[in-house]
């Protein structure tokens, strides 16, 4: 039963001094004002068909997507009494540390994001098609999406690729795939992002491979490997080697972009997919960052100096529908990424404690119901993310929840991010929200329990323990849970899924059939009579026997057993994706999650 009217004042009054010290105008404002108006007409109408969550005593409670309470009015006193007096160590200037403000001190006025709309399906030379239309109508870089036999390290002929070849992203098999892909496109003048991770080195090979044989200098080319194998552990689950194994990767890929391809980040550590798989805000920030805590501690005990690698680290966050929420996150996680790289591993470089991240909307938000719809929560999402600092930008095209986008959706996804830019006058102030109470209250929570979690996480001994104890898988099984009961029951509303919905008639969309997979297993059977099996084989022994060993730092170049040139090797021989993983999987073996509890 619903608080009468007449306690509507009191409580508003002990809202108001719950944690905190209201100041004497706040008091006058909610006795004279605030309190009149609770009794005259309350808030929000309570139920079901509200999306207002609701307390014990059956008063409206309003929460984050992500579940924080939210109070109805911030003020100065929501922050720490110092925050304006050492407004220098919570916020900095931009540019400056600890970089809660953006990493460079001209914020957009200097460079806009860059608009990188993630894209790849069916064949290569269907891909390479769409890539041309991108950048011709004014993307200013590539992103990568591989179907899921490429991601699993599967070639389209295997048995297990049977009915996913080129459905939700573009099948490559091989390095006659991959010249295929960036045919006219030069690799030196666009940067490129690949979204691929337990195959990752196999695939960045082949792409150095192309660049190298376009005539591209590797000191010049930059883009972004995806490559964060611990969140495929954690939530996107397309692992396919054990994580010490995978690690050991991974790392290669740092040494050897450190030493040979400098302008490219050799991991975008990927909290994306975490929020996909069902985890709040704060579990986003805290297991993505701490995935960070983690390679760097591994690179370091190869022997890499921390101001080497650093300040090629790249992230990757979701923008999900709270505006508020999303930006808090990014401000944070600048802050945070600065604290840990200067106090736990002493970098001296300012790159080296720069958190620059890409930004994806958020594919789980999307309806199939109404998908228009989406074009509206993308542009809100997309903003909140230009407002947090973003270095590029992927929108989500409306129809993605029904299929891979159509051309006319994609163009409109690139167009949000265009008229953002050109239009909206966000794009010419350095962190407009900057001050918000409501904002810094909300950035100094994510901080807090971002720091939480890591106390946690080190007390189990890493990420790595903390996997395999499925306590990260755990965290987000249960928000995700509580999220979706949430949504049944009405009390989070999803605009025509759960509320105003209507009948329409289902939208035009891209439809991929079998004829990719026939045609890539043709090309194979044609690449597997044209090439030297016999240099195959000997590529793919010299791997093995390199995997074999334990890598051992040098002064001087790589180390005595990094896999990236056997890589090459292999790529330049045409071994295919499928070929060069399963001869890996003799070495490493395969991974198999114990279920959770």
């Amino acid at each position: 039963m619903a608080e009468t009217t007449g306690n509507r004042r009191q409580q508003a009054l002990d809202e108001l001094k719950q944690n905190r010290c209201p100041s004497p105008e706040e008091v006058r404002w909610a006795e004279e004002t605030l309190g009149p108006a609770l009794e005259k007409a309350g808030e929000r109408p309570i139920g079901a068909a509200s999306g207002v969550n609701v307390d014990e005593r059956g008063n409206a409670r309003f929460t984050t997507v992500s579940g924080a309470p939210v109070r109805r009015l911030y003020t100065e006193a929501d922050l720490p009494e110092d925050f304006a007096t050492n407004s220098a160590a919570y916020l900095g200037m931009p540019g400056e540390p600890p970089y809660t403000r953006g990493i460079h001190a001209t914020g957009y006025r200097g460079k806009l994001w860059t608009m990188r709309q993630f894209s790849g399906f069916a064949s290569p030379e269907e891909t390479n098609q769409r890539y041309k239309y991108l950048l011709a109508n004014g993307g200013g870089g590539l992103s990568v999406a591989f179907d899921l036999p490429t991601l699993m390290g599967c070639d389209s002929d295997d048995a297990q690729s049977e009915g996913e070849v080129g459905k939700c992203g573009v099948a490559i098999d091989s390095l006659e795939d991959m010249q295929i892909l960036f045919a006219g496109i030069d690799l030196e003048k666009t940067t490129v992002s690949m979204t691929i991770n337990s195959p990752a080195s196999v695939l960045w090979a082949m792409y150095l491979a192309v660049a190298q044989d376009q005539g591209a200098d590797w000191k010049r080319i930059s883009g972004t490997l995806q490559n964060d194998i611990l969140k495929e552990y954690i939530a996107q689950k397309e692992y396919i080697y054990p994580p010490a194994p995978s690690m050991r990767l991974v790392i290669d890929t740092f040494e050897f972009g450190a030493k040979l391809v400098p302008r490219f980040n050799p991991i975008s550590i990927s909290g994306y997919h975490i929020r996909e798989a069902g985890s709040t805000a704060l579990q986003e920030l805290a297991f993505t960052i701490y995935d960070g805590v983690e390679y760097v501690e591994w690179a370091l005990r190869r022997g890499l100096a921390v101001d080497d690698f650093a300040p090629r680290l790249s992230f990757f966050f979701n923008a999900h529908n709270d505006f508020f929420e999303e930006i808090a996150k990014y401000r944070a996680a600048r802050k945070i990424w600065y604290r840990l790289m200067t106090e736990r591993f002493g970098a001296k470089q300012a790159r080296s404690t720069w958190m620059r991240f890409h930004t994806q909307t958020a594919g789980v938000s999307l309806t199939a119901q109404q998908p228009k719809n989406n074009i509206a929560r993308v542009a809100i999402q997309a903003m909140a993310a230009v407002l947090g600092g973003t270095q590029s930008l992927h929108t989500d095209s409306f129809d993605e929840a029904l299929a891979l986008p159509t051309e006319e959706a994609a163009r409109i996804a690139l167009r949000t991010q265009q008229i953002i830019a050109y239009e909206s006058g966000v794009a010419g102030v350095v962190d407009p929200l900057g001050g918000s109470y409501f904002v810094e209250k909300l950035t100094l929570d994510m901080e807090r329990g971002a720091f939480g979690y890591f106390e946690k996480l080190d007390a189990m001994g890493g990420m790595i323990p903390a996997i395999e104890q499925g306590f990260p898988q755990k965290e987000i099984a249960e928000a995700s849970y509580a999220y979706q009961r949430a949504v049944e029951a009405g009390e989070k509303l999803i605009v025509g899924a759960n509320s105003f919905t209507v009948n329409e008639p289902a939208p035009e969309i891209l439809y991929i059939d079998e004829s990719v997979r026939e045609a890539q297993t043709k090309k194979l059977r044609l690449l597997r009579t044209k090439r030297s099996n016999e240099a195959v084989q000997r590529s793919l022994d010299a791997l093995c026997r390199a995997a074999e060993k334990t890598p051992e730092a040098s002064t001087s170049g790589l180390s005595n057993a990094n896999t990236m040139p056997y890589l090459l090797d292999c790529v330049r021989a045409y071994a295919t994706v499928g070929e060069i993983c399963n001869a890996l999987k003799k070495v490493m073996g395969t991974w198999e999650e114990t279920s959770l509890t």
